[in-house]
């Protein structure tokens, strides 16, 4: 009778976890006292329970893959800004589906049906480090058999992130490593680490380093994003401050004979200047780049924010995620979002106003890309703090992907009077953005005309806003 009861407990566990005690003594027909009797008997490294009095829930672990690990948590690191990686908490996948990892303390924003610890799926954090985007495609498709996962990483289940993770995220975004694996693999990439790039041959290297991910698909890190890019270390310039020497490189194509290479090229001088006119905007900083040019490529070098000197770094979370986490709100307007997580006190009300002026800066220069993916935020003590300004230019202008490079009007937004001043904030800068574009040399004469045009178009809307 004790082994069936047993049996059955572990049955509605399953289904129904994580239970209360009272809904699993109901399940099972017996007393809140029984039932206490019954999870004690179940081994310890089985069972995982948190919360306190009416709180506290009940769960089993389970492996986190069937044959490929053993009932035990994954212990979750985190590194510091120094270099230094400290254990941050267990993980532990649960039978029925979902995890348990406790974040309260950790600075991260815990909404409140998760401050127990318990997740429907991966805690929040960690969807931004699966790999994703270009690089996280080709990582996908040069190590799916070692990893025994699917070649599209779009096609994953949590599980199979998780086991990615597991193995694999000792370079992702932010500062989190999990598993013991994925840690000895950083351990072992510290030490062997080359010098970085020299500032005389960085380009030359970008060159062979860009051939070498579009001919054999080899990626550095995981990190977000569709334009071609690859990872790599280099030493500043002489003379320029530098927060780390490791950076995110996207670039061109090799033909600058070809009206997409060269629209492509242009597009990414557009970047550069545009973040540079964006870290203009109060209260708006912008990622650190440049712009290099070798073998008939463009390269725009971008420094990683969330990376400090060699080996330090920073924890890291998108607004696709922390939307998803915290609020779950279908819009897709960056303003919208911030207004809400400001009102729910996950951000600061400073910073709900600089993102709405990177919002509209975004729109006065045509960036028609703006997903939830292209704003992130820094999490400190509970709070979200906005983090450097990335993936800003004009993608209204990108080519179809075909390659045909259709000329496009742009008509700028205008605002609504509650949002004039926070339009003219953003107006100064993409206009200037645009006189910018218009006179840099290193952009095509024909795209040049086109953004002078802009440039007009955009000091004539100023009367009608």
């Amino acid at each position: 009778m004790a082994t069936d009861a047993l049996f059955r407990l572990r049955t509605a566990l399953a289904v129904h976890a994580p239970a209360a005690a009272a809904s699993l003594a109901a399940a099972l027909g017996v007393s809140v006292p029984t039932l206490h009797r019954l999870l004690q008997r179940l081994p310890a490294a089985e069972l995982v329970s948190a919360g306190r009095a009416r709180r506290a829930r009940y769960a089993l672990r389970r492996p986190l893959h069937a044959g490929r690990g053993v009932l035990a948590d994954l212990p979750v690191y985190a590194v510091g800004t120094e270099g230094q990686a400290e254990l941050l908490a267990p993980l532990a996948p649960l039978q029925g589906g979902g995890c348990w990892m406790a974040l309260v303390g950790s600075g991260w924003p815990v909404p409140g049906e998760s401050r127990d610890g318990w997740w429907p799926g991966l805690p929040y954090p960690l969807y931004d480090m699966r790999p994703q985007g270009y690089m996280g495609r080709l990582f996908a498709r040069a190590e799916h058999r070692a990893l025994g996962v699917a070649p599209d990483p779009q096609a994953w289940s949590d599980d199979d992130v998780l086991h990615v993770l597991a193995q694999r995220s000792s370079d992702t975004s932010g500062c989190w490593i999990v598993g013991d694996d994925a840690y000895a693999l950083w351990q072992a990439q510290r030490q062997a680490l080359p010098l970085p790039l020299a500032p005389e041959a960085t380009a030359a290297a970008y060159a062979q380093l860009a051939d070498e991910a579009v001919a054999s698909g080899v990626a550095g890190s995981s990190a977000a994003g569709e334009f071609p890019k690859f990872a790599a270390r280099r030493s500043p310039p002489p003379g320029t401050a530098s927060g780390t020497p490791h950076v995110l490189v996207k670039f061109s194509g090799s033909d600058g004979a070809s009206p997409t290479v060269q629209r492509w090229s242009d597009l990414l001088v557009c970047e550069h200047l545009a973040l540079q006119h964006a870290a203009r905007l109060p209260g708006v900083q912008a990622a650190a780049s440049r712009i290099l040019q070798h073998g008939g490529r463009t390269f725009l070098e971008v420094e990683r924010f969330d990376r400090h000197g060699e080996h330090g770094r920073s924890p890291l979370c998108s607004l696709e995620t922390a939307n998803a986490a915290l609020l779950g709100d279908a819009s897709r307007d960056w303003t919208v979002l911030a207004a809400r997580l400001a009102a729910l006190d996950w951000l600061t009300p400073d910073d709900a106003q600089a993102i709405a002026r990177l919002w509209w800066f975004g729109r006065l220069i045509a960036n028609t890309d703006m997903h939830l993916g292209n704003l992130a935020f820094r999490p400190s003590e509970g709070r979200l703090a906005l983090a450097p300004a990335y993936d800003m230019l004009p993608m209204l202008h990108a080519p179809l992907p075909g390659g045909e490079v259709p000329a496009r009007a742009f008509e700028p937004p205008l605002p609504l009077p509650q949002q004039r001043q926070v339009w003219h904030a953003a107006w100064e800068a993409a206009r200037d953005f645009w006189q910018a574009a218009a006179g840099d040399g290193r952009i095509s004469a024909g795209f040049r005309e086109v953004c002078a045009g802009h440039a007009e178009r955009l000091s004539a809307a100023a009367g009608h806003a």
